[in-house]
């Protein structure tokens, strides 16, 4: 009995050793470890995760934390342009596999690359990869040259003559006046049209055109403002559609006048008057008609009740509720030359030292990159500041009790040149080659630039219309757009409007404000042309007069 009572505890107790056994979970299988990135090089230099002026076949060498399997490389390295295109690549192993070496074929210059390693990417020991790695880099200038070299007169002429083709071949072909830019159909722009009518003025001096043909152009385009156009007191729309007249507004309440760019079309009328100066009946009729505008236009009564400013704006359907002064330092010093210069609608000259020079509030005095500043803003703000007035007003001896304005727009383009040089953002491609900020399209808008809005943007006309000012800086650029960019920014109408080195962005557009300073401002520092034209009307000469101005052509 004693022994059977040992026989079932001990099966007992085997039972339940062998059930203690079965409820124990089996171990997981064990799990790789994961990897890290640790470093790289591009053509045997680290910079982060970012690198510029890259040459064509960069040797790219990524470094982990183990070695890596071959066969997950594939699927799990990209590298891919800035528009999605894949570009193809071969990989080496160095440091025991631990290295991927990635050896691109041959990348286009000026290109914006991304090379990514996701986490699909495994060891060799089927490791995860911790995170992902994403490195970008952009492609530098191709040095060599576009075109052939030729003169600088040749250039110069090259460069007119192709820009000169907005105006003349890309002209409405009801009105004749200037579109808004090359994609905008039916809307042409006021201002841009006052800039080519000068440039056709040119085309005639350069003979791009005839004489005969220059005149129909211009008999088309005043006598669609005269007879069809929509205007308020003499003065124009900012835009309007350039088969009916009528206006396009610009903005919910510039649905009506705009002052400054009826003063921009007046300087370009102004100047084609001059110019078209012959006794004959066609050249008579042209003058005539073009005084008929410029007197019909109110200056004066843009004071709104008489104070003692201009006003930028007035609707039907909203009034003067922009209440937008026009005051500076500013592009729009025309504006007031002009009001004090009508036969029909004069300003005083308090209009202008209290509406335009705010009793002397516009006065500047400060340094910046090593040049005094007379008037304006800080850093001078963007170069059409110092261009588009003065395609008609010679600035050269011209003061009055503000500035001496040869000073102020030498030293306002200065600033722009120096401050591009010394590159404070650090953009690629800033140089003394490549400089200049104005208004501008930007990718994907539309931006002012200036050293106080600077967002890595060079526009060409910035630097080629200061050729007044900095012949030497601005012939520099000049070239490098034409001769390095040429194959990027050279097309059917001269220089595209801007482009962006970092961002490696190229404009496909062409604005008439842009282009026409380019065209005119050119002719004024080679010949003068312009500013003898505008500066021999005598209404300019008598209304500077008036305003304190005192030079050489007054």
């Amino acid at each position: 009995m004693k022994y059977y009572k040992i026989y079932w505890g001990l099966l007992a107790l085997t039972i339940l050793i062998s059930c203690s056994k079965e409820k124990q979970p089996t171990p997981p299988p064990a799990t790789p470890a994961s990897f890290s990135f640790n470093s790289l090089k591009v053509n045997g230099i680290y910079n982060g995760l970012n690198y510029i002026n890259v040459n064509y076949t960069p040797v790219i060498k990524l470094s982990f934390s183990a070695a890596v399997n071959h066969t997950t490389v594939a699927n799990s390295i990209s590298l891919k342009s800035k528009t999605g295109t894949a570009v193809n690549y071969t990989v080496a192993y160095e440091n025991n596999d631990s290295t991927v070496v990635v050896t691109s074929s041959i990348l286009q210059p000026i290109t914006q690359y991304t090379l990514i390693v996701s986490i699909n990417l495994k060891s060799s020991k089927n490791g995860v990869l911790q995170s992902p790695v994403s490195l970008q880099l952009t492609t530098a200038i191709d040095p060599a040259d576009k075109f052939p070299q030729i003169s600088d007169d040749a250039l110069l002429d090259l460069v007119q003559k192709q820009t000169f083709k907005y105006f003349w071949d890309f002209g409405h072909p009801t009105s004749g006046l200037a579109r808004e830019r090359n994609t905008s159909g039916e809307t042409v722009t006021i201002g841009g049209s006052g800039f080519g009518v000068m440039a056709i003025v040119t085309g005639v001096s350069r003979n791009f055109i005839t004489r005969a043909d220059g005149l129909t152009r211009m008999q088309k385009i005043v006598s669609f403002l005269k007879n069809t156009a929509q205007t308020f007191h003499g003065a124009f729309p900012h835009w309007m559609n350039g088969t009916t007249g009528a206006i396009i507004p610009f903005s919910t309440q510039d649905d009506g006048a705009d002052l400054v760019e009826t003063a921009y079309l007046m300087q370009g009328l102004l100047t084609a008057r001059q110019y078209f100066n012959s006794a004959g009946t066609d050249e008579t009729k042209l003058r005539t008609d073009i005084n008929t505008l410029w007197n019909n236009v109110e200056w004066d009564w843009f004071r709104q009740n008489n104070q003692n400013t201009l006003f930028w704006h007035w609707s039907p359907n909203y009034g003067w509720s922009t209440n937008m002064q026009v005051n500076g330092w500013n592009e729009a010093l025309i504006t007031y030359v002009l009001g004090a210069s009508s036969t029909t609608h004069a300003i005083t000259k308090a209009v202008y030292d209290n509406g335009w020079a705010l009793n002397g509030g516009m006065k500047n005095g400060n340094t910046y990159y090593g040049v005094k500043l007379p008037l304006g803003p800080a850093g001078g703000g963007p170069l059409f500041f110092s261009q588009y007035s003065f395609m008609g007003i010679n600035p050269n001896g011209l003061s009055d009790a503000y500035a001496s304005y040869d000073q102020q727009n030498t030293a306002h383009t200065m600033i722009n040149y120096n401050y591009c040089v010394a590159n404070p953002k650090a953009y690629n491609g800033y140089s003394a080659n490549c400089w200049g900020l104005t208004a501008s399209d930007i990718e994907n808008g539309y931006t002012a630039s200036s050293p106080t809005n600077d967002v890595g943007v060079i526009a060409p006309t910035a630097a080629i219309s200061s050729l007044p000012y900095t012949p030497t800086q601005s012939m520099q650029a000049l070239k490098f757009f034409y001769y390095k960019l040429g194959d990027k920014m050279w097309g059917q109408y001269g220089f595209y409007d801007s482009f962006n080195l970092t961002d490696t962005w190229f404009a496909s557009s062409y604005l008439a404000i842009d282009e026409g300073p380019i065209i005119v401002m050119t002719e004024n520092y080679r010949s003068g042309l312009l500013w003898n034209l505008f500066m021999s009307c005598p209404e300019i000469k008598t209304g500077m007069k008036n305003l304190g101005f005192t030079g050489p052509y007054l």
